[in-house]
């Protein structure tokens, strides 16, 4: 026989061969074959034969196959016992193996033996399987027949695989049968194996001589061989091979995941195929990267998953050039070329990994979890997250339902984070398209999901999978994203149906084509405009017209033919919202049409021909409506200012504005106006002398009076003189038009209408002096239409002329400017007595004339003047500052809302009655002022020469940008940051509520990109750099000249406060600017570095390629430098808000991070000046500083112990109006939020900690707690007890979680610091259950609510505290008893069942019987004279005390304190 040893060396290869040959019994000799008559019966005398026969099976000579009389299971039950009973028994079995032995000898005979019998009898009869076996097989089915075969037939396989046999013809029979594979597949599948243990080891001979083609075959069938007793020892046998030849790699790990192995081997294995994943052939990857998944247990999944990620990267998998011809060959359909097999070959492997690992994650649940905590640990750490990993999250998100919350968690998360960019989003579907075109529904789910979230980064993120879902996958993916984005659209959510119509715009330029086909599911979005804000009208029509009029037109005429209805329709109705879809579709439409005109010389005069009817059709439908004119030449000149409008157009529509113009609005300046006119006319603010009749003037009052006189009755009388009504409010909209003609039409050249600069204006005198209140409410509401329709005017002008080169032109607009904030100063006064007033519309893009101002000036003089209970009645609705109103649910930053202008209002002692209105609250009644205005804050002195009646020069006057006019700039740039770079919150619009309000005042800047604005931004901060230092050096000045006191006496008030909110708004600007998202984008990241090195040049000259690091820490260091000339806490907030974005950016932030902290302490701890009204430090933004010194101090516990135990005694025994010393900032009025930042710092702190830290951390954070909750019979309003329940039992929950594990295993050895411990956190749980005692006599339902959770907590505290004695075998350490409630103060609470226990209690008690709270003393002083540590938590109306005993045993009687219930 064959040894049984293990045979890997090729030497023993060559002698288990030799050995082979020599073992035969008999040796094997070409013998003639036998002329067999085909198809005939075999007859023969031998044993062999007669028995098969006598049994019931038929040998057939030739390629017939032998014939089964009877069924399978009788043929073996039949020969079994035929053999067992003949009277040669034993000796029979040798006679039979021989005979078949020598009947094998002849090749068909033997290839008949081995293939499946024909069976005779029929199918119904059948007792077995429907298959019928070979005749080798039913053979091995008998125990007696198998011990002698088995040997004998891997003996006849060795000969084959080693060429002895000269019988059989190589190893395939001439008609095609491979005799090897099926000799072997006669072993498996046996119903029982008698000697698996030889079988095993003759298998593992042959596996170990065989070539590797036979090898596979060998090692493939395995396990449906051997029994599961072998497992074992195959495996072991495997695993050695496998580390001699890596080619049988596959079979090999195929094999060892189906047998039953021990986890040691496995983790072997699995160690030994992670250490050459980087360096197998990408064809062996799924097999391998199966028998990883399949070896993993609980414990050590999350290590092997982590190194798997770490090991396996796909990306390099495909070839580059498949990668280059993915990105340059994507077809319409999105979907790549093949470049040839070898790469088809790759890209299919791939996908067969990606099904092996699905298939993991779908049945083990350990597997999905481990790779989704990899995935978010990864995103966590400083390394990025790649490729495989987005691509893992997505396809665990298809197949595992029950995770689906999970990840879209950690998803959001990862966006919010910035782990998740554009260009990751892209590579993964570049690269992974085929294997996430499988699960394109799971992944339209999750942008579904992402869309709907308040974030925009989120839904932005989900914009972006629809975005590259459409461009990579089929048709049928693409026509759902597209309905998936109809529906968002159709929401009614603002957010969301922006981002829709964004990402519907970006598949048109992606693919037109595929657009096309889908454009009728983008035309039903018309049946539902009427839920659509103006710029969302603006970008749907747009996005329609693009598809109708493209190369294509006889494709899209359904489309236009139905636009054409939809316009005309709206056009034509009276009401101004339907007008409103009306104007903006045809001028949105006449702009794709002539843009398309461009590029079609054939076509361009039939397409100008329809452009000048549709607009024709607009002013012929609008010219009634003064509110509807104006909205078209609004849209008119966005469509101008685009440039796409053909000369020819341009031309005649530029003549034809320019006459209606100066017929409308211009008169000559030496006419007068006449008429019954309320108030004297007179030429105002004119910036020349007009001594000739050549001049004009702007013919503003009468016209608004004829307005007026026409809404009260004088309509008729006008119509009969046949003279056209002209409304002002057309007048600033009417004037931006030809101003964009003019400039377009002669290249920004303004020289043609440069008169309307300097003309004045026809007006009254607007100073009201002393007759302001002798004026009647209508003249009083005249009177500011009229200011605000000469605001209008001069903002236009501004517009107009900003970017004028010419020192005069430059002069005259800042005297404007100067005109603009006078104006604004007298309107304010007559706002402040006209409460009820709405101002005439600037813009006109709304859904609803009916627009009022944002507040009412109910809060002027009259109310103001009732005092504190007045002052409490903000007008705008708000929440009052009180401190019983300050509660919030959650602990949250909150973003505060920029101060306006009435923060000037608010410093003025004395000027309640004139400045009580705040113009912010009007900014939806005035013309938006172009980007391109803020240019002015590039200029410095302006010399204006002012000419003789000969052009001489008379005088000279010297212009320049003052406080006021540059408060004016700044407060509008930072409206105008705040709304293009900071993403709003998206929340959810109430149905039929008014939407859009955001961009009310913005139509001009939302037609302009958020990189554009950024832009704009970072070229204005060299600029507004030079007003920040001079502000800075104006406030150090200040403080020089009054020994430290910025605000000191002699201080121009008015001057103070103007310069106090220009350090506000530049902060803002460059808050908003840092802040901003793009940066992160790699086409941005040159802005990036403009903006740092514009501050980094301001410390030492420029040098050139500086790192981003450095540019970092030199823009910080240059912010920095502001702090010690910071005038209000609202400045120190922005500030500090600046520098941390700054630091964001930074990749080793850790360094600057403890300078963040000492700067909000710094400010924290700072006198900062005060107004009129008490409470000048915004609470939101307290929180907000007090929350961000607590994140970045070293030691959060130490500075909640400084707070608590410094500045809150401090606070107690200062006067009541009085605050702390050492913080300033904390008073009785901001108790509450210090109060609520404290618990939650503390409570986060204490959940941050990993279970098992040293017990001092532990006991510092109940000492916090104690110093927090100490002040609470002082401060004992209801927002400090809602704060102090909330976070109280999340902080006993984290004790739970976080300190008891540790008691656990520290009992013993460490008795007196456990003890010490508890005791400290029994004084939290007792001043705990005061205040549930507290809240149920007060019946407080907003912090009653609290106290069922709290009591569970504190009862499941006790419940571990018996666990942890039990565990230490101090169970008779546990004893239970009854406490009094008691309020705050400590006062008994007396209940009905209280006073009958008391009078139920007998006289006969233990003699040492005393109050509980005597009790309570005893068991804390007592206990440790005699030498026993105790300790005592209380709960709400159960009290527990708890003994603990030095010793594991429980003390003797004499050492107890008895608890007496």
């Amino acid at each position: 026989m064959v040894s049984k040893r293990r045979l890997s060396k090729s030497e023993d290869k060559e002698s288990l061969m030799e050995d082979a040959s020599k073992a035969r019994k008999q040796p094997l000799s070409k013998k003639t074959k036998k002329s067999h008559i085909p198809n005939a019966v075999e007859e023969n005398d031998s044993v062999f034969v007669k028995l098969l026969k006598t049994s019931g099976v038929i040998l057939k000579t030739g390629e017939s196959q032998n014939q089964l009389a009877v069924d399978q299971i009788i043929f073996q039950k039949k020969l079994f016992q035929t053999l067992r009973k003949h009277p040669s028994y034993p000796k029979i079995i040798e006679e039979f193996v021989s005979g078949l032995e020598s009947y094998i000898e002849d090749q068909d005979s033997f290839r008949n033996c081995l293939l499946s019998c024909e069976r005779l009898q029929d199918e119904e009869a059948s007792m077995g399987t429907s298959y019928s076996k070979s005749l080798i097989k039913l053979l091995l089915g008998i125990d007696i027949l198998q011990v002698r075969l088995c040997p004998f037939f891997c003996e006849r396989l060795m000969d084959v695989i080693c060429g002895v046999c000269s019988r059989i013809n190589g190893w395939n029979t001439d008609d095609g049968i491979n005799m090897p594979r099926l000799i072997i597949s006669q072993l498996k599948w046996l119903d029982r194996v008698v000697d698996g243990k030889d079988l095993t080891t003759k298998i593992m001979q042959l596996i170990s001589i065989a070539p590797e083609y036979l090898q596979h075959d060998f090692i493939t069938s395995l396990p449906e061989i051997l029994g599961d007793s072998q497992h074992a020892d195959v495996g072991k046998e495997l695993s050695d091979l496998l580390m001699e030849n890596t080619s049988l790699t596959v079979p090999i790990l195929d094999v060892l995941s189906s047998l039953r192995l021990d986890s040691n081997l496995l983790s072997k294995v699995r160690q030994l195929m992670m250490g050459k994943l980087c360096s197998v052939r990408l064809d062996d990857l799924p097999v391998i990267i199966k028998f990883i998944l399949h070896s993993i247990t609980a414990t050590d999944a999350l290590e092997v998953i982590s190194e798997l990620r770490e090991k396996l990267d796909l990306q390099h998998c495909i070839l580059p050039s498949r990668l280059q011809a993915s990105q340059s060959k994507l077809k319409s359909k999105g979907r790549p070329s093949y470049l040839g097999n070898q790469e088809s070959s790759g890209q299919d492997c791939v996908i067969l990994l990606f099904d092996v690992i699905k298939s993991a994650v779908r049945y083990e649940k350990i597997i999905s979890e481990a790779w989704i905590k990899v995935s978010n640990m990864f995103g966590c750490s400083k390394e990025k997250m790649g490729i495989f990993d987005l691509a893992m999250l997505l396809i665990i998100y298809s197949t595992n339902t029950q995770t689906k919350k999970y990840i879209e968690r950690v998803l959001r998360n990862k966006i919010r984070s910035g782990c998740i960019q554009e260009q990751l989003l892209q590579s993964t579907f570049c690269i992974h398209h085929l294997v996430l075109k499988d699960v394109c529904p799971s992944i339209l789910s999750l942008a579904q999901s992402l869309f709907h979230s308040l974030d925009q980064s989120i839904i932005s993120f989900g914009s972006l999978l629809y975005k590259y879902a459409f461009k990579f996958f089929d048709t049928y993916c693409q026509q759902e994203v597209v309905g998936a984005l109809v529906t968002h659209i159709c929401s009614g959510n603002e957010a969301e149906v922006d981002t829709a119509l964004d990402a519907l715009l970006e598949l048109i330029l992606l693919n037109p084509s595929a657009m096309r086909l889908n454009a009728v599911f983008v035309k039903g979005i018309l049946d539902y405009l009427d839920n659509m804000s103006p710029q969302q009208i603006r970008k749907l029509f747009y996005i329609l017209s693009t598809l109708a009029f493209s190369k294509q037109h006889e494709a899209s005429s359904h489309i236009q033919d139905d636009m054409h209805l939809v316009i005309r329709k709206q056009l034509s109705s009276s009401i101004f919202k339907y007008k409103l879809i009306g104007i903006i579709g045809a001028v949105t439409m006449a702009n794709i049409m002539a843009t398309d005109s461009l590029g079609r010389v054939g076509m361009l005069f039939l397409c100008l021909f329809q452009v000048t009817t549709l607009l024709q059709l607009v002013h012929s439908c609008s010219e009634q409506s003064p509110w509807a004119s104006a909205l078209y030449y609004d849209e008119f000149a966005n469509l101008i200012q685009g440039g796409k409008l053909a000369p020819k157009v341009l031309e005649w529509v530029g003549q034809t504005i320019f006459d209606g113009f100066q017929d409308a609005f211009v008169v000559d300046f030496c006419v007068v106006p006449e008429g019954d006119f309320s108030f004297p006319v007179k030429a105002l603010y004119g910036l020349e002398e007009y001594n000739t009749r050549d001049g004009i003037a702007i013919n503003l009052l009468p016209l608004l009076f004829s307005q007026d006189l026409a809404k009260d009755g004088g309509r008729m009388t006008s119509q009969e003189s046949g003279q056209k009504l002209v409304s002002p409010l057309c007048l600033a909209p009417h004037f931006r038009l030809l101003r964009l003609c003019v400039e377009r039409q002669h290249d920004g050249n303004l020289e043609e209408i440069d008169g309307l600069l300097d003309c004045p204006v026809f007006l009254t005198d607007l100073e009201p002096g002393e007759r302001l209140k002798s004026m009647s409410a209508k003249e009083h509401s005249f009177m500011c239409s009229l200011i605000f329709l000469t605001l209008n005017w001069f903002r236009e002008v501004v517009n107009a002329f900003c970017q004028q080169t010419s020192p005069e032109m430059k002069g005259k607009v800042l005297t404007r400017l100067k005109h603009i904030v006078e104006l604004q100063k007298i309107l304010e006064k007559y706002l402040a007595v006209t409460p009820d007033y709405v101002p005439p519309l600037a813009n006109f893009d709304l859904e609803t004339l009916d627009v009022t101002p944002h507040t009412s000036t109910a809060g002027s003089a009259k109310i103001r003047k009732k005092g504190k209970i007045g002052r409490k009645q903000k007008a705008d609705g708000s929440k009052t500052s009180s401190p019983d109103t300050l509660s919030k649910e959650d602990n949250s930053e909150c973003h505060p809302t920029p101060s306006d202008r009435s923060q000037l209002n608010k410093e003025f002692p004395g000027k309640e009655e004139k400045m009580s209105v705040s113009l912010q609250n009007y900014h939806t009644f005035f013309r938006e002022l172009d980007i391109e205005v803020f240019s002015i804050l590039h200029c410095g002195l302006v010399t204006k020469f002012i000419l003789d009646t000969e052009m001489h020069t008379e005088a000279t006057e010297v212009v320049q940008l003052g406080p006021p006019e540059l408060l004016f700039l700044l407060e509008d740039l930072a409206q105008k940051v705040e709304n293009m770079l900071i993403p709003p919150v998206a929340r959810r619009v109430p149905f039929l509520k008014n939407k859009g309000s955001r961009d009310i005042g913005f139509s001009h800047l939302r037609q302009r990109s958020s990189q554009e604005i950024a832009h704009c931004v970072v070229q204005l901060l060299t600029p507004m750099c030079n007003h920040l230092e001079n502000i800075h050096n104006y406030f150090q000045c200040l403080a020089t000249e009054n020994h430290g006191v910025v605000d000191g006496p002699g201080v121009k008030v008015q001057e103070y406060y103007i310069m106090v909110s220009c350090y506000q708004r530049l902060l803002q600007i460059f808050l908003g600017l840092f802040s901003w998202s793009g940066f992160f984008e790699p086409e941005n990241r040159n802005l990036l570095y403009s903006a740092l090195e514009v501050l980094t040049s301001r410390l030492k000259q420029r040098e050139h390629e500086q790192p981003l690091e450095e540019l970092l820490s030199q823009s910080f260091h240059y912010l920095q430098n502001f702090h010690h000339s910071i005038p209000s806490f609202q400045c120190a907030f922005y500030l500090i808000r600046l520098l941390m974005v700054i630091l964001e950016k930074s990749t080793a932030p850790a360094q600057n991070k403890e300078k963040i902290a000492s700067l909000a302490r710094q400010f924290l701890c700072r006198v900062w000046p005060s107004g009129e009204e008490k409470n000048n430090i915004s609470s939101d933004q307290l929180h907000a500083l007090l929350c961000i010194y607590l994140e970045h101090t070293g030691s959060v516990l130490k500075a909640i112990e400084e707070i608590a135990g410094v500045g809150v005694p401090e606070l107690i025994n200062s006067p009541k109006a009085a605050s702390a010393s050492t913080f300033p900032t904390l008073s009785r009025h901001t108790f509450v939020i210090f109060f609520r930042v404290m618990m939650a710092e503390l409570e986060k702190t204490v959940r941050g900690l990993q279970a098992g830290t040293a017990a001092d951390s532990q006991q510092e954070q109940d000492s916090a707690l104690v110093s927090c909750l100490s002040p609470l019979q002082v401060f004992d309003s209801r927002p400090v007890l809602h704060v102090c329940l909330k976070y109280g039992r999340l902080f006993v929950e984290a004790f739970l979680k976080q300190c008891m594990p540790l008691l656990d295993f520290s009992f013993r050895k460490h008795r007196e610091d456990v003890l010490s411990l508890l005791e400290t956190f029994q004084l939290d749980t007792r001043l705990l259950h005061h205040l549930c005692g507290h809240s149920k006599i007060h019946q407080d339902m907003r912090l009653t609510k609290h106290v069922p959770l709290l009591k569970k907590t504190l009862e499941l505290l006790v419940c571990r505290v018996k666990a942890m004695l039990i565990l230490n075998n101090c169970r008779e350490a546990f004893w239970l008893g009854n406490l009094k409630n008691r309020d705050l103060q400590g006062e008994e609470i007396i209940s009905q069942n209280s006073q009958e226990s008391t009078a139920d209690e007998s006289e006969d008690d233990m003699s040492s019987q005393v109050s509980k709270s005597k009790i309570t003393e005893v068991s804390l002083q007592r206990a440790p004279r005699s030498g026993i540590g105790g300790c005592i938590l209380t709960f709400p109306y159960v009290y527990y005390q708890i003994v603990l005993c030095p010793s594991p045993f429980p003390p003797k009687k004499s050492y107890c304190a008895y608890i007496i219930l």
